[in-house]
């Protein structure tokens, strides 16, 4: 790892890039933040996570990082020692984790039931097209073990996932009172609830016609296997949904499930009470 502050004094706050080794847009946001060394309220810290995945540029070296926390160090492999050694880096921290994905140029927030009340809080101050309440499916990642809000920024490798970053790290500082700045979006944002993988048999071709976040109704085509068409049985959300992204599924059907914020959700900032 890694491992860079800015300002004096014990962090509570951290910023992460490079969890996964294909993915430089945290990274180039995290080592933006350490080349500009801007004047912050409170310190922060600047992590590049998978640094020997980085040099590969593969997602990881022997496991994936993001389903091996809290992890091992007495491990033989790579990521379960870094797993590791990154939470106890973490600890007392409340955290921005940035990724990007195959399926997706926007930006989104993936939560866990542990990270809730920290997104309420906020998610709203975030420039994000949406929330994604991964509580079902979060073994292994660390939004289950740390205070940890996961943003998805954009499409891998492209100079947009770059800039969102950027924008979702000052964003969170000055949510968090480490920048100045930083005001809630009045209508908040909308937020989805992951109810179960859309798997993918083995084929030659895929596509889907379904969008993220657009809602797909009962009867209609959302992905084709070998020019054959998958047919929804019920209306649903996609999530995730690519035609390679993942080798043995689509992506996730989700529900929606409210909005983070608002202005009838009362949200009122602590900048001094963020859980640690």
């Amino acid at each position: 790892m890694r491992i860079e502050q800015l300002g004096d004094g014990e962090p509570e706050i951290a910023v992460v890039g490079g969890i996964h080794g294909d993915e430089p847009c945290g990274v180039r946001a995290v080592e933006q933040l350490i080349e500009r060394e801007p004047d912050v309220d409170r310190p922060v810290k600047c992590i590049v996570a998978n640094e020997e995945a980085l040099e590969r540029d593969v997602r990881y070296v022997d496991a994936d990082l993001n389903r091996v926390f809290p992890g091992d160090p007495d491990s033989d492999a790579h990521e379960e020692r870094l797993a590791a050694s990154l939470l106890a880096e973490l600890k007392g921290c409340t955290t921005l984790s940035m990724h990007s994905t195959q399926s997706y140029t926007g930006t989104f927030a993936v939560l866990a039931d542990e990270t809730l009340t920290l997104a309420r809080s906020v998610c709203p101050y975030l420039t994000l097209d949406a929330a994604v309440d991964a509580s079902a499916f979060t073994e292994g990642r660390l939004i289950e073990h740390a205070p940890v809000i996961e943003v998805e920024c954009g499409y891998q490798g492209s100079e947009g996932a770059t800039e969102n970053a950027s924008t979702i790290a000052r964003e969170f500082l000055a949510a968090l009172g480490a920048l100045p700045g930083g005001e809630p979006h009045s209508e908040g944002v909308p937020l989805y609830r992951l109810t179960h993988l859309i798997p993918k048999s083995r084929a030659e071709a895929y596509d889907v016609p379904a969008t993220n976040f657009e809602r797909v109704a009962a009867g209609e085509t959302y992905a084709t296997v070998d020019g054959e068409a998958l047919v929804a049985d019920e209306p649903f959300y996609p999530v995730l949904m690519s035609p390679y992204g993942y080798e043995d599924e689509f992506g996730y059907s989700a529900e929606p499930a409210g909005r983070l914020g608002g202005t009838n959700a009362g949200d009122e900032r602590d900048r001094s009470g963020y859980p640690g």
